[in-house]
């Protein structure tokens, strides 16, 4: 009976797909088999083969050629901008002189013998001396422990912190003195050098009345250093030239005065910047500060 048969499962044939690969490869199989033929083709004729050699010569060049600069050219492009920005530097500095020279107006006097600088550097050129109490036109421009004056229409430099407002007095006219001075106790510890000076300084400056001696520190230690105790900076000044001029007789060793020092071995330098040590003291703003050999 055909009711008593189990139910089978739907046995109806369907289509069979082709897969997708299948139908892609076989165009594109035909399309390559075709640009096989053409290639083919084309190549066989001398012609053809030409024009394809010329643009895959081009191809390669275009893809591959590069610009091509020199180490030379490089060096010779990076001095050439080098030197043109010192031309520009040194006319413009060359127009700042020329400005602080035509607007100087200030005159101040020389309070010692200067050393006269072509510059402001370190290896600045020196040209000469200028005097004590010597009035000098000031441009107000100053630079690396110097001051710009103007000498003959042209800039020069000086030291800084040796020109003052008011001439200064004439330096004590006075040598050496060997005579015993009013405090003989700054004499303990001091050998028989700083002695002399000592009693040179006090007869030929009587209006300083502080003098330190021996001491536990720096040269003071040695008993061959001596602090002349003054603030005023015109006094100091003459101190300080007073030992300048005797320092061959006195053996000094060096003198160091408002953040500048001074010694006989490099006398031709002048005065030199001392350095910012961090009180006035220690600057020796507050007393001239000086040491035999």
């Amino acid at each position: 009976m055909a009711n008593s048969h189990k139910r089978d499962t739907d046995a109806r044939l369907t289509p069979r797909r082709t897969p997708k690969a299948v139908l892609v490869a076989g165009p594109l199989a035909f399309l390559a088999t075709a640009s096989a033929v053409t290639l083919g083709v084309l190549a066989s004729d001398p012609g053809t083969r030409d024009i394809i050699a010329s643009r895959d010569a081009t191809t390669n060049l275009s893809m591959t050629r590069e610009p091509v600069v020199s180490r030379s050219d490089s060096r010779r492009a990076a001095r050439t901008s080098a030197e043109y920005l010192m031309n520009l530097q040194d006319a413009y500095d060359a127009r700042k002189t020329r400005e602080a020279i035509r607007h100087a107006h200030t005159r101040l006097w020389t309070t010692t013998l200067l050393n006269i600088w072509s510059g402001p550097e370190a290896d600045a050129k020196q040209l000469g001396e200028l005097d004590a109490a010597k009035k000098v036109l000031v441009t107000g421009r100053a630079a690396q422990g110097r001051q710009e004056i103007v000498l003959d229409g042209k800039a020069r430099w000086v030291t800084a912190g040796y020109l003052a407002d008011e001439k200064p007095a004439p330096a004590a006219a006075a040598g050496l003195s060997s005579a015993p001075c009013p405090d003989s106790s700054v004499e303990d510890g001091l050998t028989s050098g700083a002695v002399q000076v000592y009693r040179s300084v006090c007869h030929a400056f009587p209006q300083v009345t502080t003098y330190l001696g021996w001491d536990a520190h720096g040269e003071h230690s040695s008993g061959k250093a001596i602090d002349i105790m003054t603030s005023d900076k015109a006094l100091g000044d003459q101190i300080a030239a007073y030992l300048q001029a005797h320092a061959s007789e006195l053996g000094l060793y060096d003198v160091i005065w408002w953040d500048q020092i001074w010694t006989p071995e490099r006398a031709s330098e002048g005065w030199r910047y001392y350095g910012d040590h961090g009180s006035a003291t220690a600057n020796h703003m507050d007393h001239v500060h000086v040491s035999v050999l």
